[in-house]
């Protein structure tokens, strides 16, 4: 922890905020995370601002530019993509539709902020990079705009997912509550654990706001003007990307200049964008891009005589302007019943809610928007359907009363760990015969089987239990494989059988000393390589036991010889096949360099980390998984800890880029400072707004 500096700076008033408006007072803890104590809304949404600007100029004027769609302009070809896209889905003009929506109140909020970020740039200027100062001044349909670009064009679509019907990153996270039946103490829990990269607009910044009828805490992606995963004095909730199918695909037949639509030819509207793109000399070229739209929503592949069209809630179909108004009335809610009034509007799109209160009320919500279809299950809508028939078009979207909830289960606990509604709690509450066959899809991974085990398996759970299990990074896949795979290699040549002790030996976790892991997960990518598109599977995953299937081995001769590859792989790069996890991933930035922990959920650990970065040394860096984490107890007083192992921070040069890295490494959490007197005790710096 670094020295504490404790200063008081007295701010001139910015151009166009009221005086009134500016009576705010941000307390900086030795974490870099800024409690805001505001006399009012509007000073506290300014003070937010201002606060995100402090610890993320650079990347907030950055997010500006790509949701503008002219960050190539600036910053390179890098971003021409993305831009493309931008102009593509008419993200700019939805954030205007979106603000001349938005309650007035929430107008204002959005006006404070932006002066705050803008006033911020004024007397800071030499915080502000070159590259980005001329996305100066940021506007409130800038910040709408980035919201838009989070929510639907990267959340539900990507270019990826466009060119070849695949996502383009993987998205995750864990939640958890546990009722006070289930808790040693008789009170409520509760677990936030979003897996995101860690970089660009998965950005999160930690903060606290306190203001008439508000003390909220928690955390927002940086540029959001609200915080968006939170807790109060009495309850908190968190999100985990769900399974809805918030995006439709459509075949257009092409006719002349139009395609057919009932027999019909229909013209698209047409669009033209010149975008710039920087070149590494400094000049810049044209690249022009040109957008049919049809009534199902804008091109975005062709083929011959053929096109693509994308339809997005949220940008298509019924307007969706209330995620920030939402998220408000979210951290103002005293209990659950005006929680649930909070949520009925249903507008944060994409996203399941796992809420707990001190009350003892906890629940997943199956949130977000699905479009009503008259026909089709899940497997047609997630491919591409016929654009020839308004038969395939869709005008509304299910309210909140269809969609599924899982509310006080007699388990006494909920999870979600990106599984659909049907499996957030045993025995089941939510069946899907209940519900339209297009509603959520009908699986569950290895990684919520291992979230539901941890859970269900303990039937008093303590604070410390509860953090040691979200620390958890044993993995469900080598639980139901060894026993296959051990015995045969064991028996097999000496390579082999070598191989099989270590494996045999491992605790089967992915922690930073844990030796067999980095060959198990070598033999697995070996393993499903060689079974040619083949299940790797014995027993394939079934509706019927979705807590104890997939199980053993398809193909027990291909996995032996998978193992033997893999050792020889494993050692030939790091010079034993029994290196440890810690060794190979790495957590690096800034010149520190710490063993990692954790893996990919894919093998069923519960703590999601990727080291997807090969660096030169031949040793993987961390690119993201577990980003923000806390987990709260909701007794008197709250019991609070958090963790964001990229820090508080992104603006180079600031000591919280890596001063909770080494928390991270160790597997340990920093305290939730909350009251007054705990933040004075623990204080960086002062200002007054």
């Amino acid at each position: 922890m670094h020295r504490c500096l404790l200063a008081t700076l007295i701010l001139a008033t910015a151009a166009g905020a009221q005086q009134p408006n500016r009576r705010a007072e941000i307390l900086w803890d030795t974490y870099g995370v800024p409690h805001i104590f505001a006399q009012n809304r509007n000073s506290l949404a300014y003070a937010f601002g201002w606060a995100q600007m402090q610890n993320h100029s650079d990347l907030m004027l950055r997010l500006v530019a790509q949701a503008r769609g002219n960050a190539a302009a600036m910053l390179g070809p890098d971003y021409l993509e993305d831009d493309r896209w931008v102009w593509t889905l008419d993200l700019v003009g939805a954030a205007q539709r979106t603000l001349d929506a938005q309650p007035a109140d929430m107008r204002a909020h959005l006006v404070a902020f932006t002066d705050g970020i803008n006033a911020f740039a004024k007397a800071n200027p030499k915080l502000i990079g070159d590259s980005v100062r001329a996305v100066l001044p940021v506007r409130p349909v800038d910040v709408l705009a980035h919201l838009n670009r989070v929510l639907y064009a990267v959340f539900l679509s990507s270019p990826a997912r466009a060119r070849d019907e695949t996502r383009g990153w993987q998205r995750g996270s864990n939640a958890w509550a546990v009722a006070p039946k289930r808790s040693a103490s008789g009170h409520t829990l509760l677990l936030q654990n979003p897996h995101l990269p860690w970089t660009d607009l998965f950005t999160w910044i930690e903060a606290q706001y306190v203001a008439p009828g508000v003390n909220v805490s928690g955390a927002a992606l940086v540029l959001a003007p609200v915080l968006e995963i939170a807790f109060n004095d009495n309850l908190g909730w968190t999100h985990t990307v769900n399974t809805q199918d918030g995006e439709d695909l459509y075949e257009l037949t092409l006719s002349g200049d139009g395609y057919l639509l009932d027999g019909t030819v229909r013209s698209f509207e047409r669009s033209t964008h010149v975008l710039r793109v920087r070149q590494p000399d400094g000049t810049l070229r044209d690249d022009t891009l040109r957008v049919r739209r049809s009534v199902h929503g804008p091109v975005i592949a062709d083929k011959p005589g053929k096109a693509v069209a994308v339809s997005l809630v949220g940008l298509h179909g019924p307007p969706l302007a209330g995620a920030l108004p939402q998220w408000w009335a979210m951290g103002r809610a005293k209990n659950f019943a005006e929680f649930m009034v909070a949520i009925r509007p249903n507008q944060i799109s994409g996203q399941n809610i796992t809420y707990g209160d001190r009350d003892g009320h906890i629940m997943v919500f199956y949130g977000g928007n699905t479009p009503v279809h008259a026909t089709g299950d899940r497997r047609f809508w997630g491919g591409i359907v016929r654009g020839d028939t308004s038969a395939t078009l869709w005008n509304t979207l299910h309210p909140f009363d269809d969609m599924p909830k899982t509310v006080d289960p007699p388990s006494g606990w909920v999870q979600n760990a990106n599984d659909p509604p049907w499996w957030a709690t045993f025995p089941v509450v939510v069946r899907p015969q209940d519900y339209p066959s297009y509603i959520a899809s009908r699986a569950m991974p290895f990684r919520p089987q291992q979230s539901a085990k941890l859970l269900d398996s303990d039937s008093s759970i303590t604070w410390e239990e509860f953090l040691a299990y979200e620390k958890s990074t044993r993995m469900e896949m080598a639980d139901r494989l060894l026993d296959d795979l051990l015995p045969l290699a064991k028996s097999a040549a000496n390579g082999v059988a070598d191989a099989a002790t270590i494996l045999e030996r491992w605790d089967r976790s992915a922690d930073s000393a844990s030796r067999g892991a980095v060959l198990f997960t070598q033999w697995w990518t070996e393993y499903v390589r060689r079974m040619r598109g083949r299940s790797p599977y014995a027993i394939a995953w079934s509706e019927n036991a979705p807590r104890t299937t997939p199980d053993g081995l398809a193909d027990t001769a291909v996995a032996v010889a998978a193992l033997a590859a893999a050792a020889d792989t494993v050692i030939a790069r790091y010079g034993s096949a029994d290196v440890a996890w810690g060794a190979v991933n790495r957590l690096r930035r800034d010149g520190v360099d710490l063993p990692g922990n954790g893996a990919e959920g894919t093998y069923g650990v519960f703590r999601v980390m990727g080291f997807s970065q090969r660096d030169p040394d031949g040793r993987n860096a961390a690119t993201g998984g577990t980003s923000w984490v806390a987990a709260i107890e909701f007794g008197s007083p709250i019991r609070a800890v958090s963790l964001i192992g990229y820090g508080n921070a992104s603006r180079p040069g600031s000591p919280h880029r890596t001063d909770q890295l080494g928390l991270f490494s160790r597997k340990d959490f920093k305290p939730v400072w909350r009251t007054r007197a705990e933040i004075e005790k623990h204080l960086e710096k002062r200002e007054r707004l």
